[in-house]
């Protein structure tokens, strides 16, 4: 899905205005930085449902140099190749790869073992880092900030399924017969895919855009 320029344009509006009141020291700079966020969020605001001020306190509450968000995938297999997935409550019960936001103070590795123990009950140990994509060039929804989505390729070591407070459901599903009711914000059929030649294919490098 091709993200549209007035998206693009706010997004990198928005990431001026914040890196520059992350340095600028003259109030007058400051002053135009503030402006220029102000804008960017009547921007994104004419183009959806959302009103400026929602907006801009959004756009607000990021500070220091702007870099995109981190988010952790996990690709799980079991003895018959079949790879683990979670409904997600908050998307309607629809299905993911375990995962979400990297945690600060957590590498990345730490951060999708975390996130699979969670929404799954599974511990694991990640192998291999088997994807970075930026977010906008996969063809996922559009999203307010910049995205980079890390996908790893994990062994199970122990626990069992369950269920938790982000997911209602744990399930296995062989490459043939993945889920129709994808969270298509979070993974894409294409990306599933590929983990699973990852998984099958340990030499590979790991893939990047």
């Amino acid at each position: 899905m091709d993200e549209p320029d007035w998206l693009i344009w706010t997004r990198e509006l928005q990431a001026i205005a914040q890196t520059g009141l992350a340095f600028a020291r003259d109030p007058y700079d400051r002053e135009r930085y503030d402006m220029l966020r102000a804008l960017a969020s009547r921007m994104m605001a004419a183009h959806t449902a959302s009103p400026p001020a929602r907006i801009e306190a959004l756009f607000a509450g990021e500070r220091g140099y702007a870099t995109p968000k981190i988010d952790v995938r996990g690709a799980a297999f079991d003895a018959r190749g079949r790879v683990l997935m979670v409904r997600e409550i908050a998307d309607e019960g629809r299905w993911t790869l375990p995962g979400g936001w990297a945690d600060v103070n957590l590498t990345a590795a730490e951060s999708v073992a975390k996130e699979m123990r969670e929404e799954s009950g599974f511990e694991v140990r990640v192998r291999k880092l088997a994807a970075v994509w930026d977010r906008s060039r996969q063809g996922h929804a559009p999203g307010v900030f910049s995205c980079c989505k890390l996908f790893f390729i994990c062994d199970i070591t122990g626990g069992a399924a369950s269920a938790s407070a982000e997911t209602s459901e744990v399930g296995w599903f062989a490459e043939d017969d993945l889920p129709t009711d994808l969270s298509l914000g979070r993974v894409l059929p294409g990306q599933i895919r590929r983990m699973f030649e990852h998984a099958r294919n340990s030499a590979l490098a790991t893939d990047f855009e």
